[in-house]
C-alpha cells in the first residue's frame, strides 16, 4: 500500500513540475535579457495624460501598463501638407514617401507627377496651376475612402486639425518591458499575424502607424502628402506618423547614441535610425533591434522614406 501511495506522490509531483515548465514555456521569456529599462513617465510631454492601470500582456503575464491618453500633439506644427499652387516652394508644403526617398511636395512635384510616376493620367492643377486639394471635412472623409471612384481623382488630400477637434487617443504598453525569445509579428503584415497594428508612440502620444497604403493612394490618382515631422490625418487615426524625420522630441543620448524618439507597443524603447558618428547600428534584428548595458533591448527606426519604422515586436504587449 506504502508504494502505492509514493508512486502517486511522484506521478503528482511529476505532473506538477511538468505544468510549471510548461507555463513558463508558455511566457516565453528570455531569461538572457541583461539590462532592463522600465518606461519613463516624465518624457511624455504637455498634452499627455499619463497613469497607471493593472493589465495582462500578449504572453499572459498581468501587470501594471502605462495608460497614456493624447490629442493633437503640442511639440511641433502641425501641415502644412498641400501646395496650393504649383509656383510655390517647399515651404508651402509637406513630404511624399516612395521608392524609399522622401521628396517635398512642393508646386514642381504635384506639376511633374506625370512624369515622376510616369502615367499621364496626373494633373493634379487648373489652367491657372491652382493645385486641387480637399477643403472641407466631407472632402477629408470621402477621399479617405478606398472606393472613392472618380469623384476625387486628382486631389492632393489635406485634412486639418480642425477636423479633429476633440479627438483623443488611448494608448497602454506595460511599465517595465518583458522580452521574450520570439518576435510578434504587426497585425496584416503576414498569415496569421496577431499583433498589434501601432509600432509604437512618441513622447507627444501620437502613434507610430503602420506604412501608408501608397498603392490605394496612388490608384485612386490622389497623394496624401505627410508634413515635414512625418505625419498626416484621418478622421479616424487623428494626427499620425508614417515616417520619423528628427521633428518630434527627441531625447539625446550622451554616448553619441541615436536620440530616443518614444516606445513601441512592448515598451521597448525606440531610437532614431541614425548615431551620431558612425551611422545605423550594425548587426539590428529582424524586428530592427539589438542590446547594449545602457539602454537594454531597444529599437532603430526605418529610413524616413521606408515609410516604415520597425518591423515586428519582440516583447509582450497589450493583446
Amino acid at each position: 500500500m506504502r508504494t502505492v501511495h509514493l508512486r502517486t506522490k511522484i506521478l503528482l509531483m511529476l505532473a506538477f513540475f511538468a505544468s510549471a515548465n510548461s507555463c513558463k514555456e508558455d511566457f516565453d521569456l528570455d531569461t538572457d535579457v541583461g539590462t532592463v529599462v522600465a518606461v519613463a513617465p516624465t518624457l511624455f510631454v504637455d498634452g499627455t495624460t499619463v497613469t497607471t492601470v493593472p493589465c495582462t500582456l500578449s504572453n499572459g503575464i498581468s501587470t501594471t501598463c502605462y495608460q497614456i491618453v493624447a490629442g493633437i500633439p503640442t511639440d511641433h506644427q502641425l501641415g502644412p501638407w498641400c501646395p496650393d499652387n504649383i509656383a510655390d516652394g517647399a515651404e508651402a508644403g509637406g513630404i511624399w514617401l516612395d521608392k524609399g526617398k522622401v521628396y517635398d511636395v512642393d508646386g514642381d512635384f504635384v506639376e511633374n507627377l506625370a512624369s515622376f510616376y510616369q502615367d499621364h493620367t496626373w494633373k493634379m492643377y487648373d489652367a491657372d496651376g491652382n493645385i486641387y486639394k480637399t477643403r472641407t471635412l466631407d472632402d477629408c472623409i470621402n477621399a479617405a475612402n478606398p472606393n472613392v471612384g472618380g469623384a476625387y481623382q486628382n486631389y492632393c488630400v489635406e485634412c486639418v486639425p480642425e477636423h479633429i477637434t476633440g479627438l483623443t487617443r488611448t494608448w497602454l504598453i506595460p511599465v517595465k518591458p518583458v522580452k521574450l525569445n520570439t518576435s510578434a509579428s504587426f497585425a496584416g503584415m503576414g498569415p496569421g499575424a496577431m499583433g498589434p497594428t501601432v509600432r509604437g508612440i512618441a513622447f507627444n502620444g501620437t502613434e507610430f502607424s503602420a506604412s501608408a497604403p501608397l498603392n490605394n493612394i496612388l490608384s485612386a490618382y490622389t497623394i496624401a502628402p505627410f508634413d515635414d515631422a512625418g505625419g498626416h490625418i484621418n478622421v479616424h487615426q487623428g494626427y499620425h506618423y508614417h515616417a520619423a524625420t528628427g521633428i518630434s522630441t527627441t531625447i539625446a543620448q550622451p554616448d553619441g547614441h541615436a536620440g530616443m524618439i518614444g516606445y513601441a507597443m512592448d515598451g521597448h524603447g525606440i531610437y532614431a535610425q541614425l548615431n551620431d558618428k558612425d551611422g545605423e547600428p550594425i548587426g539590428l534584428d529582424g524586428c530592427r533591434g539589438h542590446y547594449d548595458e545602457v539602454r537594454g533591448y531597444h529599437y532603430h527606426v526605418d529610413a524616413a522614406g521606408a515609410n516604415n519604422f520597425i518591423n515586428c515586436l519582440y516583447g509582450a504587449y497589450v493583446f
